[in-house]
C-alpha cells in the first residue's frame, strides 16, 4: 500500500514537471519554424518588394525616348504613353507596338544608354589594341 501511494506520488510530480516543460518544449520545437519564415521574408519577399516598387517609379518617370524591353523580349523606344498603355517603336521599319505599362521589364533611360555604348564602345577599343599587341 505504502509503495503504490509512493508510486503515485512519483507520477503526480512527473506530470506536473512535464506540464511545466511542455510550454518550453513546444516553444522549442516551432523556434526552427520561424527562424525559416524570417530568414525566407529577409532573403526572397523583402528584396521582390524592393524590386517591385523600383520598377513602378521607373514606369512612372517613363517619357518618350526611353529605352524599354518588354517581358517577352521585344527592345524599342517610346513613341508615346496614354494611361496604362505605352506605344513603342523598334526595328529598321520603326514598327509601333502598343502594351500595357505592366508589359514593360525594363526602363533604359537615354542617359543610362548612352553610358553602356560609351562602355563598350572603351571595351571593344581595349579589345582591339590587345589583339594588335598579341599578333605584334
Amino acid at each position: 500500500m505504502m509503495f503504490s501511494t509512493f508510486l503515485l506520488a512519483a507520477k503526480q510530480a512527473t506530470d506536473a514537471s512535464a506540464q511545466k516543460g511542455g510550454i518550453l518544449q513546444s516553444l522549442g520545437m516551432f523556434l526552427p519554424f520561424i527562424l525559416i519564415i524570417g530568414v525566407m521574408y529577409f532573403f526572397t519577399i523583402r528584396p521582390q518588394k524592393k524590386r517591385e516598387k523600383e520598377l513602378k517609379a521607373k514606369l512612372e518617370r517613363m517619357k518618350p525616348g526611353d529605352k524599354v524591353m518588354s517581358i517577352g523580349g521585344i527592345v524599342g523606344r517610346v513613341a508615346n504613353i496614354s494611361g496604362d498603355e505605352v506605344t513603342i517603336y523598334s526595328g529598321v521599319a520603326s514598327t509601333m507596338l502598343t502594351f500595357k505599362k505592366s508589359a514593360i521589364s525594363t526602363v533604359i533611360p537615354d542617359d543610362e544608354d548612352a553610358e553602356s555604348d560609351k562602355d563598350s564602345r572603351k571595351s571593344k577599343k581595349e579589345s582591339k589594341k590587345e589583339s594588335k599587341e598579341a599578333d605584334s
